[in-house]
């Protein structure tokens, strides 16, 4: 499964840096703003002027962390400002002064940077009413309007809600970036999930595969084997039959090896033409007289009644229901031993398959209860449990009233209206 980082486009990825660049660009702006309120402290009437506009110069350096209290601020210094020269003979004071500016800096700077929602409304209804009063001038206080006409208001009104403007569209941006960003992360983590959830599916499928593959193989060839050895001398013709069972066992887990790595390279082959991948082996419910026929072989007892058809059961189901008796089976060769017997069944009863494989515990291997011991947390037992799962069912293993094993499968039939499945040869194996 590939992995693509999703990075906001256009606009919001040009407003989005990162790292050092975001904080050089923001520490170069802030100088800016405050020379640009130096400068037009330095070119007002008063040296008082250069004290009030070089204190809210120094004000906006906290813009960004403190934007509400620096709005309070300069708006402050400007109240000082306007009280000074309304209440002063000398008029130590310029009204309005260039520097006034960083009044529109800092209600930029809370408009853009603020988190509460009713902030930017607040700092631009407070600077309009500040600038309203300019007009008006304050009664009982003495202090005049510095604005002498309601032209002059309008333009300051204007370029307020300019300013307030331009400000909320950076905001809008930059809350539309960090969500790009943020969503961009959060795609990322679920890739990541998804595709490790995905490789854990792959593995226990490929551990399955591989663990009925080699483990059935396995323990009917070192069945055969120990016969064979045990009567090469005294019956060569028995030992000649269990090295042919052995030959074309080995043979078969060979091919079935070959045929997953295949898959495993190339895909199950649904995708492409029939040259581009194989295909893996068609499974039916054929295939489990094969396995008796080997596990009888292998010297088991085996009874098999199987009371359904494969034109009632999808191929997964018939995969899923070969596995299990293979593997159950398998598990009565290692644990049980030759000599011992037991009962295959596969039927059907209210649309669920129902597969049980009894044993006794009567073969040659199983002494003092170690039989039973073993089987309780194998990797066989977790596969086809994995498998009863998968298919919607479920499964239940455990020693049985008496010596012996029980395995009991629940597999869910899939309704008629899916038959079209049941015969098709993509059944995986």
């Amino acid at each position: 499964m590939s992995t693509m980082t999703t990075e906001p486009r256009g606009p919001a990825r040009a407003l989005l840096l990162n790292g050092a660049a975001r904080r050089v660009a923001a520490r170069l702006c802030d100088v800016l703003l405050v020379l640009v309120v130096l400068a037009g402290a330095d070119r007002a009437d008063s040296e008082l002027d250069l004290v009030v506009g070089g204190l809210m110069a120094l004000c906006l350096l906290l813009r960004r962390r403190r934007p509400g209290g620096v709005l309070a601020a300069v708006l402050a210094l400007g109240a000082a400002q306007f009280a000074l020269h309304g209440l002063s003979d000398t008029q130590p004071t310029t009204v309005p002064a260039p520097y006034d500016v960083a009044v529109l800096f800092a209600m930029m700077s809370v408009v853009h940077h603020s988190r509460a929602a009713w902030m930017p409304y607040a700092a631009g209804v407070t600077v309009l009413t500040a600038s309203a009063l300019g007009a008006t001038g304050v009664p009982g206080t003495g202090m005049e309007p510095f604005l002498h006409s309601w032209q002059d208001l309008t333009l300051l009104w204007g370029m307020t809600i300019a300013v307030w403007l331009l400000a909320y569209s950076l905001q809008a941006r930059r809350l539309y970036a960090e969500s790009q960003a943020a969503r961009a992360r959060q795609a990322e983590r679920e890739r990541a999930h998804l595709v490790r959830i995905a490789t854990a599916e792959e593995r226990a499928e490929i551990a399955r595969e591989l663990h009925d593959v080699v483990a059935h193989s396995l323990a009917v060839m070192t069945l055969q084997a120990d016969g064979a050895g045990y009567v090469l001398r005294t019956s060569p013709d028995a030992a000649a039959a269990a090295l042919k069972v052995i030959a074309a066992t080995g043979r078969d887990a060979i091919d079935d090896m070959h045929r997953i790595v295949r898959v495993m390279r190339h895909g199950d082959g649904d995708g492409g033409g029939p040259d581009t991948a194989p295909r893996r082996k068609a499974v039916t419910l054929g295939e489990i007289h094969t396995a008796v026929a080997r596990a009888r072989a292998a010297g088991l007892s085996v009874d098999l009644s199987i009371e359904t058809g494969e034109e009632r059961l999808t191929a997964a189901e018939q995969v899923t229901a070969f596995r299990i008796v293979q593997e159950s089976l398998t598990n009565v060769l290692r644990h049980a031993g030759i000599g011992a017997k037991a009962d295959v069944r596969l039927w059907e009863e209210r649309d669920v398959l129902l597969v049980t494989v009894v044993d006794d515990g009567g073969g040659r291997l199983s002494h003092d209860g170690e039989a039973r011991v073993a089987r309780r947390g194998g990797n066989g037992l977790v596969g086809m449990r994995e498998r009863a799962e998968l298919a919607g069912g479920g499964l239940e293993a455990g020693p049985r009233l008496g010596p012996g094993w029980r395995v009991c499968a629940r597999i869910p039939r899939r309704m008629d209206d899916d038959a079209g499945e049941r015969n098709d040869p993509g059944g995986r194996g």
